[in-house]
């Protein structure tokens, strides 16, 4: 396993996923959130809300379609 980040390094990869992940769900920790703002770049944040978002407009689709053509 890798070593707990240090408090002054950027965020890798799943800290992002797991930030954009509570961003999303309201329920991130001011520390992370305080992390993401010091240490974070803007645009990697943004991508991944716009994969999430668009990973869950077609799940949400996908669920929808399936309970529509089960009728």
């Amino acid at each position: 396993m890798s070593e707990p980040q240090k408090e002054d390094s950027k965020p890798g990869f799943w800290a992002v996923v797991l930030s954009t992940f509570a961003a999303a769900f309201g329920v991130q920790s001011s520390r992370a959130r305080e992390r993401d703002f010091k240490h974070g770049n803007i645009w990697v944040y943004i991508t991944a809300g716009l994969i999430f978002t668009t990973l869950f407009v077609l799940a949400i689709y996908t669920l929808v379609q399936t309970v529509l053509s089960g009728q």
